[in-house]
């Protein structure tokens, strides 16, 4: 597809966007723009998202991200808890890195949801990009989890996985949301470098 074909397309899907898709943007870019701020309110923003987009990525085909959303839904709750409980100090929890070897462990983590969402796509599902899809699946199910603790390799995370999802969902009709992702890498830059800088000064006090 040559790049007039693929812009004539994605401006015929960007028409026909139903108002539901449209609901489920502004709330998760909503979700995305309390992330960066590390604001409690990017989980309940997050899970009105996630369950829009159960229905929607099911009618669309993609099934992995129907799966990651319902996911979603479930590290929202987790993360959600995690962000709000406070410790013996009375203190909530703060962001920080992941040591070397947790790294290395989430790197496997990622290859081995790439494997296994793969091999449902291939043998449940009419897939038609189980490869592609598989693996930002397997990229967005490690982002969400590094949330929910508050790595800030999380946001590492989200820039490659929206990168490479803006154009999967314009070649499967769902156009306002590639939209959407351009946003959210947008913002998962600028939450990187946010978080960074709070993470310095929390080093230094």
């Amino acid at each position: 597809m040559d790049f007039l074909s693929f812009f004539t397309q994605f401006y015929n899907n960007l028409l026909a966007t139903g108002w539901l898709e449209f609901v489920a943007v502004a709330f998760g870019l909503a979700s995305v723009w309390y992330a960066r701020k590390e604001k409690i309110a990017v989980y309940p923003t997050g899970i009105i998202n996630v369950l829009i987009y159960v229905y929607l990525c099911y009618h669309a085909g993609l099934y992995a991200d129907m799966g990651i959303n319902a996911f979603y839904f479930v590290m929202s709750v987790y993360g959600w808890y995690r962000w709000t409980r406070k410790d013996k100090q009375e203190k909530l929890l703060p962001i920080s890195n992941l040591s070397r070897k947790s790294g290395l462990l989430f790197l496997l983590a990622t290859a081995l949801f790439y494997v296994l969402v793969r091999i449902v796509l291939v043998k449940f599902t009419d897939s038609t990009v189980p490869d592609f899809d598989a693996f930002t699946t397997a990229i967005f199910i490690i982002a969400m989890w590094l949330m929910a603790i508050k790595k800030i390799e999380n946001w590492i995370f989200w820039i490659v996985g929206d990168a490479l999802v803006i154009p999967l969902f314009a070649y499967k009709g769902l156009a306002f949301t590639g939209v959407q992702y351009m946003v959210f890498l947008a913002l998962a830059i600028s939450g990187f470098v946010e978080w960074r800088k709070r993470l310095k000064e929390g080093a230094s006090s």
